[in-house]
């Protein structure tokens, strides 16, 4: 299903962006995000291998990540112990004033179907850097950087061209916004599917 849409902030999105990077410790420097429960197959493992080639960066991007799991704990303490810059938020309920905020959006997935993340980063217009796995290709289109799973070179190496180069971004968020505005609406997605659950249920004619 497509991601519902959120209702607006009355805050002027430009006036909230540098107040939630503050908030977050990301004044005067990128930043990333990623939003999902903190399970193997998201590939958080992967992101913090990846993060090791943001930390050379002067300044380092912070990267958040919005979720709960039960990976939190290893995670935290690899963040620690290799010096990420990296923060785990846990459950966020304002994920659309994060994404308002960020640079670029990570989605370093195993599998995904049709990814609510990748819906919201694209609605949003920020640039997307994404694994080639499931329904995800088909979802964002040319709208989005595409990696191998389990590839940390090359998140890292996708995320940081994307950081260099602002046309590119501006590229992307233009591309993104296009992508999003040809998915069918909510309503729309749930009349195809009854719909072809009332052909599925019909009864067959009697010969």
């Amino acid at each position: 299903l497509p991601a519902p849409r959120p209702a607006s902030d009355p805050l002027d999105p430009d006036r909230l962006r540098p107040k939630v990077r503050a908030e977050l410790g990301a004044t005067g420097r990128p930043l990333m995000i990623a939003v999902g429960a903190l399970e193997r197959y998201r590939g958080y493992r992967t992101l913090l291998d990846a993060a090791h080639a943001w930390r050379r960066l002067d300044p380092p991007p912070l990267v958040v990540v919005a979720g709960e799991g039960p990976l939190r704990g290893e995670l935290q303490r690899r963040i620690e112990q290799e010096d990420l810059p990296v923060r785990l938020l846990g459950r966020r309920d304002d994920v659309t004033d994060l994404l308002a905020a960020a640079d670029v959006a990570l989605l370093p997935s195993r599998w995904e179907a049709r990814s609510l993340f990748a819906q919201d980063a694209l609605h949003a217009r920020v640039p997307l850097v994404a694994t080639r796995v499931g329904g995800t290709p088909e979802l964002v289109g040319d709208a989005a950087e595409l990696v191998p799973y389990g590839n940390a070179r090359a998140l890292a190496d996708a995320a940081l061209r994307l950081l260099a180069d602002p046309a590119r971004r501006e590229e992307l968020r233009a591309r993104g916004a296009r992508q999003a505005a040809g998915w069918p609406s909510e309503d729309e997605t749930v009349a195809q599917v009854l719909s072809v659950y009332d052909e599925l249920t019909r009864p067959l004619p009697l010969i």
